[in-house]
């Protein structure tokens, strides 16, 4: 395709991104018979393929998904203790890269440099997450981000892994964009109708973008119904936080707060991958909760998957993007403009910050 059709994201490699749940890895020894998943498993960043497994002691280990000998993927192989072995000659790579053994070769497997890449990982919260450089550690001072509510007991949190279509960027401005839901989402969240005019401030920080919803009614849709949401004062916010988390934020009254969080993974220019992680306080029941939480997300972002299909396929057919936003496409820009300062190394002006604007949206 040509790169003048093409509508891709600044890339910002120097930060973590979320891979996968936890509980999608497992160790072999919780393994079954009739069961067993002895295949590592695959993910994408940035385009790179990886190959990722956990050894018996529990730990998650990351590598890029290519046989340093013939060039073959390694999640075609099986897993073996710590290591993981090559399908095409044998060949075995500890967690950290280093060649463990060669099959038919006499001595020392590691005496050449036949290293696979190895990436640095971290598990945490019932999530997978990778430094988005390879064979680099960023150290203890810079770790995943850390969701408080995901640890609370008071909280019912669900974790998945959902694939999109689209780019990051695309798939960011998705999920933070409010004006669709009456449409695409229509009796989830708000209907298309009795709307009222509410106070948008889009805050800009140099990590981070923020809008606040003053004067919304509480949401009357589905969603909203069984998740426990009822009368009372609602507190409304949207967050993108760098360079790659979406929270949407509810609260009514003193009984209920929602947080659906999305940590967004670039698996390459066309596709981006989501571990959802919704948190809830609710007044109903914790079982009906859990029950309808996980069904309700999936089919929400099976609508917005439709729509980036079909967004993408229209700039694929049509030419360029060339988008017609207003003022109510609230935090588009900013998360554009964010994440093409980071990855172009640009200091933001610290007098320039926080940037503030109002607008009205009717909801």
């Amino acid at each position: 395709m040509d790169e003048a059709r093409r509508l891709t994201t600044p890339a910002v490699r120097d930060a973590w991104y979320a891979i996968d749940v936890s509980e999608a890895l497992v160790a072999p020894s919780s393994w079954t018979v009739g069961r067993a998943r002895r295949a590592p498993a695959s993910y994408r960043l940035f385009g790179v393929p990886l190959v990722a497994w956990r050894t018996p002691d529990g730990v998650v280990r990351v590598l890029t998904d290519r046989c340093p000998h013939r060039n073959v993927p390694l999640s075609k192989g099986r897993i073996e203790g710590d290591t993981v072995r090559c399908f095409y000659h044998g060949w075995v790579f500890d967690g950290g890269g280093v060649c463990q053994a060669i099959p038919g070769l006499e001595g020392d497997p590691d005496r050449l440099p036949r290293r696979a890449q190895a990436w640095t990982v971290v598990e945490q919260q019932g999530m997978i997450w990778v430094w988005g450089i390879p064979g680099e550690d960023p150290g203890p001072a810079r770790r995943p981000p850390r969701f408080h509510e995901a640890d609370d007991p008071a909280y019912l949190t669900v974790r998945t892994r959902l694939q999109a279509p689209g780019t990051l960027h695309q798939v960011l401005e998705n999920a933070l964009d409010v004006p669709h839901t009456a449409f695409l989402h229509g009796g989830l969240f708000r209907n298309d109708d009795a709307r009222r005019p509410v106070t948008c401030t889009i805050t800009r920080w140099a990590d981070r973008a923020e809008c606040r919803f003053e004067g919304e009614r509480p949401p009357t849709g589905l969603a909203a119904r069984l998740l426990g949401v009822g009368d009372g004062a609602l507190y409304h916010a949207d967050r993108f936080l760098m360079p790659s988390i979406t929270e949407v934020e509810y609260r009514l009254g003193e009984g209920s707060h929602l947080l659906l969080r999305g940590a967004c993974t670039p698996v390459d220019d066309d596709h981006t991958d989501v571990i959802a992680c919704v948190s809830i306080r609710s007044p109903l029941p914790r079982a009906m909760v859990r029950t309808v939480v996980e069904p309700i997300a999936r089919r929400i972002f099976a609508q917005d998957a439709v729509v980036l299909t079909a967004q993408k396929a229209c700039i694929d057919e049509t030419g360029r993007p060339r988008f017609a936003s207003t003022e109510i496409d609230v935090l588009g820009g900013p998360i554009l403009r964010l994440l093409r300062d980071a990855a172009e190394g640009r200091e933001p002006d610290p007098s320039d910050l926080p940037s503030t604007r109002t607008v009205t949206m009717w909801l």
